[in-house]
């Protein structure tokens, strides 16, 4: 397993380095068309998630919330607290480009049960809890290409945040369990490859 382990970082440190090369001029745009809408707030956004081994580390992604806005910690589709580039941004996914950062520096893996806000993994059951944190967090996983439109989901609820706890986390959790069950390198890229066929669905 050790090896595999160290294969996955490799891998993860190779891809996340050259696609923050390559993509850098993206980064910078985005980065400018923020500042260009609000040039007195901040462009990124961290928020406290919760990663391997229960250990908290601050997630970056690029703002697309009003700063200082109140609400539930999910959102919805048509959020009013989302700015105007911020739905294109959370369209396209594009916010979560920053990320690759986080890949880099060891807190997150390109593929890895999506890391979840503290109050939320208090509600996984303990047995799945200590399986699902016993790997790096990551970008995408399979949940993230079959909650890939989760926000549309949300704004049909009548109470979007019980609807995520009552009806999405569970699902999730045994996702995230599953995966890290039966995770491989040839299956990553399997995620890799259907994360991108559903980016380009959109």
């Amino acid at each position: 397993m050790t090896g595999s382990v160290d294969a996955k970082r490799a891998f993860d440190i190779a891809v996340s380095g050259s696609l923050i090369v390559l993509l850098s001029p993206v980064l910078a745009a985005v980065g400018a068309l923020i500042k260009r809408d609000d040039p007195h707030s901040p462009i990124m956004f961290t928020q406290e998630r919760v990663g391997m081994g229960g250990i908290p580390f601050r997630i970056h992604k690029f703002r697309t919330m009003r700063p200082g806005a109140l609400g539930p910690q999910v959102t919805s589709e048509g959020d009013p607290r989302i700015t105007r580039i911020g739905a294109v941004l959370r369209k396209t996914k594009l916010d979560e480009l920053p990320q690759l950062w986080d890949v880099l520096r060891g807190r997150m893996s390109l593929v890895g049960p999506r890391p979840e806000v503290p109050k939320y993994v208090a509600l996984w059951p303990a047995e799945t809890r200590e399986v699902i944190l016993s790997v790096r967090p990551g970008i995408t996983d399979p949940a993230s290409v079959r909650w890939r439109n989760e926000s549309e989901e949300l704004a049909l609820a009548a109470d979007p945040e019980a609807h995520y706890i009552e009806v999405l986390l569970p699902q999730k959790a045994a996702m995230y369990a599953h995966y890290v069950g039966t995770r491989s390198f040839w299956g990553d890229l399997v995620v890799l490859a259907r994360t991108v066929a559903a980016l380009g669905r959109g």
